[in-house]
């Protein structure tokens, strides 16, 4: 999943991409909330990590413009107030979630997981599609109980289709979805990780998950073979 990240204490800043790139998300960083609402107004996010003291836009005005734009993604904000009133207020600007500085990174994965869990409409940490299963918290794989070893890119990729299952997805989406601003990579990039996933998931397998459609781009859905 591509996460946002805006917050202006740069070592903080920094340990936390570290530790959200390691977890196999996608992340783009700010420091200020300016930058984080221009950014906001033409990029798509899973999910957006707010701190709510930054220079020029505090996260309060950030997520006013975000849910006036309307735009539904799920924000976590940050703070090292840990007063109702605070709490309060971002919950009543829209924001879905709230930590306290210092937190435990493990918490903050935790909250995240469940964030987009409710984002995408699920109950559970576990995607399936047919025999193929992906713990959103172990990030382990298997398909039909043997487990499967993935790249981080290739775990993001997966996760992607699973929470999609049944949708076409372009390669342009994917692309965005996956890869953050700082991705210097060749214009084939999806093609080459769909293709090292496909090998992984669907190798010497009589029952094919991961489809290509002409044109359009991707597909993850239980089809047989004719």
């Amino acid at each position: 999943m591509r996460i946002l990240l805006a917050e202006d204490e740069r070592d903080l800043n920094r340990i936390i991409v570290r530790k959200l790139t390691s977890d196999g998300y996608s992340v783009d960083a700010c420091y200020d909330g300016e930058e984080a609402m221009d950014i906001l107004s033409y990029t798509d996010y899973d999910a957006v990590i707010l701190d709510v003291m930054m220079p020029k836009a505090d996260g309060f005005t950030v997520l006013r413009s975000l849910r006036g734009a309307g735009k539904s993604t799920p924000v976590l904000m940050l703070t090292a107030r840990d007063s109702i009133d605070d709490r309060v207020k971002g919950l009543d600007s829209g924001a879905n979630d709230y930590l306290v500085k210092p937190f435990s990174f493990e918490e903050l994965s935790a909250r995240l997981r469940a964030m987009t869990r409710t984002s995408f409409g699920r109950t559970s940490n576990i995607l399936r599609v047919a025999d193929l299963t992906l713990d959103c918290a172990s990030h382990t794989v298997k398909r039909a109980g043997k487990e499967i070893l993935l790249s981080s890119k290739e775990y993001a990729l997966l996760e992607y289709l699973m929470n999609n299952a049944g949708m076409v997805l372009s390669r342009e989406k994917i692309e965005n979805h996956i890869w953050n601003f700082d991705y210097e990579g060749g214009t084939n990039v999806v093609d080459v990780y769909v293709s090292y996933l496909r090998k992984k998931i669907d190798s010497d397998r009589d029952v094919k998950l991961l489809h290509t459609v002409r044109g359009k781009g991707y597909v993850l859905r239980e089809e047989k073979e004719a």
